[in-house]
């Protein structure tokens, strides 16, 4: 009979090390000959399988359904296979022998229900095993947080220094952040003028992108980890790493986003645009040109996702009167 091996760590630290892929292919390989199985693939992963959707797990699965002649498949024990339950189902839908070679057990839809039921219980342990270890690191990042230390990695302008365990302050990028937020907090220029400013004065981003995209610039311009602190999932931290401004610059920067988006270019100037309301409904009144002809429009608000005209609109003459006053705008509108 024909077989495939799968082996597995959890993570790649563990595959560094090298204390667990090498020993499972000797174990598998050794079983294979001593049973007069041959192997035909080799499935080898080094991730987590906290997630569904191993690379070379579906891999396997792929292979195995394309396949025509029986295949079984040879992995070291339950939680080296599967420590999910959609892997689980994945692999009972599969009419294929799985032998767990440590466990001494060859399972297959024709194995006794006692047998399923002990897997079963194996799988479920398995299930916990990972549920109580993502508890385990969620607490260690919280533990880790609380004590002033970012527990990911380190946003544009620092980096992670992985042997002393602390976030350091990247020297060459740090002049980029410092500039950015200087000319941003001005309010006197858009995301767009900033990046553009960044680059004429010589600043790259990166090497591959010297202009750094706006959603990028706005992310880091928003980001008080550059202040000292930093903020996980709505939680305030009073950080340990060095700041690359103060809070009344980020602060600054803050309130220059309100004023830079309002501050929008417009083609034509509508004399007292967002000040008029309807005197009936109460929405706002405002001004368009469709096709050279000028429109007054009121009550424009959003309804089911899309923008809907509530008391109408009439078209009117261009004309610099009817730009520059708009009361002949509102009487024509009033009067029908």
């Amino acid at each position: 009979m024909k077989a495939v091996i799968y082996a597995r760590v959890s993570t790649r630290e563990q595959e560094k090390e090298g204390f667990s892929i090498p020993a499972q292919l000797k174990l598998l390989d050794e079983y294979a000959q001593r049973n007069g199985l041959e192997v035909v693939k080799y499935y080898q992963e080094a991730e987590t399988a906290k997630k569904s959707g191993r690379l070379e797990f579906t891999k396997m699965l792929e292979f195995l359904r394309g396949v025509k002649e029986p295949h079984c498949i040879l992995v070291e024990k339950t939680d080296r296979l599967y420590r999910n339950f959609r892997d689980y189902v994945r692999l009972e839908e599969l009419d294929t022998e799985i032998h767990l070679v440590k466990e001494s057990v060859i399972l297959s839809n024709n194995s006794r229900s006692h047998e399923k039921f002990i897997h079963g219980i194996k799988v479920l342990m398995a299930k916990n095993y990972i549920d109580n270890l993502s508890e385990e690191v969620k607490k260690g990042m919280q533990e880790k947080a609380l004590q002033g230390h970012f527990p990911f990695q380190a946003p544009y302008g620092y980096m992670n220094n992985r042997q002393a365990r602390v976030i350091e302050v990247n020297e060459e990028e740090a002049p980029f952040v410092q500039r950015a937020f200087t000319l941003y907090g001005t309010g006197q220029y858009s995301l767009s003028q900033v990046r553009q400013m960044l680059l004429d004065e010589g600043f790259c981003y990166r090497p591959h992108q010297p202009k750094i995209q706006k959603g990028s610039l706005e992310a880091m311009l928003k980001n008080i980890f550059y202040t000292g602190d930093f903020i996980i999932k709505g939680k305030f931290y009073k950080g340990k790493q060095p700041p690359l401004i103060t809070l009344a610059q980020f602060e600054t920067t803050q309130r220059a986003f309100g004023r830079v988006n309002r501050q929008k270019q417009v083609k034509r100037d509508f004399a007292f645009a967002g000040l008029l309301t309807c005197g009936r409904c109460g929405y706002s009144v405002t001004g368009q040109i469709q096709k050279g002809s000028i429109f007054i429009i009121i009550a424009l608000i959003i309804k089911g996702g899309a923008k809907g005209v509530i008391s109408g609109k009439r078209r009117l003459p261009s004309s610099s009167e009817t730009l520059l006053s708009p009361w002949p705008l509102v009487s024509r509108l009033l009067n029908g």
